[in-house]
């Protein structure tokens, strides 16, 4: 699919589809709290995903290009994507490049017709920002391994079908990690639910004791769990849902805007932020393409990004309260704002602190 712009038309096209049929509420941050099994099908049976896997696997044999204009879309429209997004965006890449074959025939397929929801296990308790510290631990047994220990905030963990764990198999730093795909549900497997202030269930405690894993559900090589791990965090810290996770609020909000008023100008200033976001994120594509998974620019984007959405609930409610507005907020807005500022807080936490990615951005300019 070379033509971007008839790619971006079809997924237009899709979505009033949805829109008009009723098949979804748009929400804020969908990637995270729009959970619908049965859009991420309907997404895999019109062929939008996995545009960027292999043709032998029933994907496009395309670019990750394609993939970032599917994501606007989708994000853009507040679609319920949660469902196939951490399979779609770090999980599928990661089985491309380090699973076996018998993992790719098994797993790619699935997530291209968004059949699969995946968890992401890496914080733990003791061991957040600081990932090496990983006390999950993965001892050898007859045909395969044990896994013990607890991960922590694994977001969807109580609907996935697998979960990717990070154990650690000797006492080296990181070369003593590795990854393990568990499947679920799993009587060894205990899932408690961390609800959130507005009530709701996104992220999870995620208990293993003696989870038996065999060999060929060992992901890529024994030992090589962190550098693994750090290539998918390159495709989980990037990406446009690091900057329009709550356009479906601002779009909702222009209806009512006086022309030259400050709600005016302050929506235009997100919007040129936004185009700004998305130049860096096509460069930021092109690392991906090239396997530069160590650029700057990915922490970097996911930092700025995130407190730019932070910012923009801000905007929102300077918007609202715009006495020269027309008219009052629509119902649907003040939904979505309230969903917003539900959002927020996590907003600058997942995926990596910015604290901690502001460290990394200074070592990189270092060198």
């Amino acid at each position: 699919m070379a033509d971007l712009n008839q790619l971006r038309a079809q997924v237009r096209a899709f979505l009033e589809n949805e829109r008009a049929r009723g098949g979804f509420t748009p929400h804020c941050d969908p990637w995270l709290i729009g959970f619908d099994r049965e859009f991420s099908q309907r997404l895999g049976a019109a062929g939008l995903l996995g545009l960027m896997l292999p043709v032998e696997f029933g994907g496009a044999g395309g670019t990750m290009a394609e993939r970032l204009v599917v994501s606007e879309e989708l994000l853009a429209a507040g679609a319920p994507v949660t469902a196939h997004w951490f399979a779609e965006r770090q999980f599928a890449p990661s089985i491309l490049r380090h699973g076996t074959d018998q993992q790719k025939a098994h797993w790619l397929p699935r997530v291209i017709r968004g059949e699969i929801c995946i968890a992401v296990g890496l914080s733990e308790p003791d061991a957040g920002s600081d990932l090496a510290a990983v006390r999950t631990k993965a001892e050898r047994t007859d045909g395969g391994w044990l896994i013990t220990g607890t991960k922590i905030w694994t977001s969807g963990a109580h609907l996935a079908d697998a979960i990717v764990v990070l154990a650690r198999t000797s006492g080296s730093k990181h070369e003593g990690l590795s990854q393990f795909i568990v499947e679920l549900p799993n009587s060894n497997v205990t899932i408690r639910g961390i609800n959130m202030i507005s009530g709701e269930r996104h992220f999870n405690e995620v208990h293993f004791e003696d989870v038996y894993v065999a060999d060929g559900d060992v992901l890529g090589e024994i030992g090589q769990g962190w550098k693994q791990a750090m290539e998918e965090l390159a495709f989980e810290r990037v990406g446009p849902e690091r900057y329009l996770s709550t356009l479906p609020l601002l779009q909702e909000l222009t209806s009512g805007i006086s022309d030259c008023s400050m709600s005016a100008e302050q929506y235009g200033a997100v919007i040129a932020d936004i185009r700004t976001f998305r130049t860096i994120n096509q460069r930021v594509v092109e690392h991906l393409e090239s396997g530069n998974t160590a650029a700057i620019d990915i922490p970097l984007l996911k930092t700025i990004g995130t407190n730019f959405e932070q910012s923009t609930v801000l905007t929102a409610f300077t918007i609202v309260n715009d006495p020269s507005r027309e008219h009052a907020i629509t119902g649907e807005a003040a939904e979505l704002l309230l969903e917003a500022q539900y959002q927020a807080p996590s907003f600058t936490i997942r995926g990596g602190t910015n604290e901690v990615l502001r460290g990394i951005v200074s070592k990189g300019l270092l060198r």
